[in-house]
């Protein structure tokens, strides 16, 4: 009997099978990940990944959806440990530029779109996205209550792309990887454009 098989019984392989995909994405990248690598690294028959995984792509919608995941936590415990509005919106920003520098293969297979179509995503995918356009809604609405709708949805895509430009550039090494004073301005300005009490 085969000492690798035995060890994944009552449903824990697929998160055996993720562990193992993680770990070769952080080393190389999602390019060189392959089913039959995976399965080596996990210890299990070449078979085995079919089993919770039709082909590579639904692997890589697996780790999509635990990165995600954990970026979505990492924010929301940023945000919890503080009750300020503006330093709300500033450890969300915060949060999301450091999992982005910690896991950036993660990250970037989060919103590769051959991986997770923003059109159309996975059942798995939607409600992920939905908590985070919610989260941010909610940071961007405490700092400027005051804000009309349209200068509303106008700040809260603002402030996804600064943040995600942030993310970006700091993982490619374009920027240095402290973001704060990006977000400490980006809070002055939301404000700045907020209608100030008693004005039309």
């Amino acid at each position: 009997m085969s000492t690798s098989g035995s060890r994944y019984h009552h449903g824990n392989l697929a998160a055996a099978l993720l562990d193992a995909a993680d770990a070769l994405l952080a080393e190389r990248g999602s390019a060189a990940l392959s089913l039959r690598e995976v399965a080596r690294r996990a210890g299990v028959s070449h078979n085995a990944p079919y089993h919770h995984f039709a082909d590579r792509t639904a692997l890589l919608n697996g780790l999509a959806q635990r990165h995600l995941r954990r970026m979505l936590d990492a924010q929301i415990a940023a945000v919890e440990a503080e009750t300020d509005p503006d330093a709300r919106v500033r450890a969300l920003g915060l949060a999301y530029v450091a999992y982005a520098q910690r896991h950036p293969h993660g990250f970037a297979i989060v919103f590769d779109p051959e991986i997770c179509d923003p059109a159309s995503p996975t059942p798995a995918m939607a409600p992920m996205i939905r908590e985070n356009e919610e989260l941010l809604a909610a940071a961007v609405a405490a700092v400027a209550p005051d804000l009309d709708e349209e200068r509303r949805r106008h700040a809260e895509a603002g402030y996804w792309a600064l943040v995600h430009g942030l993310a970006h550039l700091s993982v490619a090494g374009h920027i240095p990887p402290d973001a704060a004073a990006a977000f400490d301005a980006l809070v002055a300005a939301i404000r700045t454009r907020a209608p100030r009490a008693g004005r039309a």
